[in-house]
């Protein structure tokens, strides 16, 4: 049995969320197939996940055992390190991700939990697991250099030790003439598809 963290990151509610659509779409498509798998939800907005402060550090740089495991910011990266596999859903905001992904990134970002330095450098501790990033976009950015959402995604992921990342990009949302709900639906499609795989 494999646990799923299903990270949401947009602060639309469900039914606006056009990015929500189709990661929700994926979830119940990968439930279908994978009965028996547990799927965790995690909307950071509803846990208000804020940027670090001074206070922060010493719990983050200090030791960890089990007293770390109920500090409230170790607790996320304690839970990501303990998942097989993720679902980020995050639209694309000016080129990148919204900031407060980026603050739940910076919670998970813990030596001694999803990655170590060692005497040849840093080593990801999150081998054999894979992701999937769910992405609404106005325009076409797929291919443009000045994306950074999904490639700093990537990146980190990476820097975890996650190889296996695959994207469900949902683009030119905001451009006049474009058909959105086809757009979406075909969104749909790519992540019935991915969900069988997954």
């Amino acid at each position: 049995m494999s646990k799923v963290l299903y990270i949401k990151a947009d602060v639309k509610n469900e039914e606006d969320s056009r990015t929500f659509k189709v990661s929700n779409s994926f979830i119940e498509d990968y439930k279908k197939n994978n009965p028996e798998d547990e799927v965790v939800v995690l909307d950071l907005y509803k846990e208000n996940i804020d940027f670090l402060r001074l206070e922060d550090l010493g719990g983050i740089f200090g030791p960890k055992d089990e007293a770390s495991k109920n500090h409230p910011i170790l607790k996320y990266a304690y839970q990501f390190a303990e998942a097989d596999k993720y679902v980020i859903a995050a639209p694309m905001w000016n080129l990148s991700i919204p900031a407060i992904l980026k603050a739940y990134i910076d919670y998970v970002s813990v030596t001694g939990i999803t990655f170590a330095y060692t005497a040849e450098g840093p080593v990801g501790l999150l081998k054999n697991k894979k992701a999937v990033h769910v992405v609404s976009r106005g325009g076409e950015y797929g291919n443009a250099p000045y994306e950074m959402g999904d490639r700093y995604l990537r990146t980190i992921l990476g820097f975890f030790g996650i190889a296996e990342i695959e994207t469900i990009a949902i683009e030119n949302l905001d451009v006049i003439g474009v058909n959105v709900e086809e757009k979406l639906e075909e969104g749909i499609r790519k992540a019935s598809l991915l969900a069988k795989e997954f």
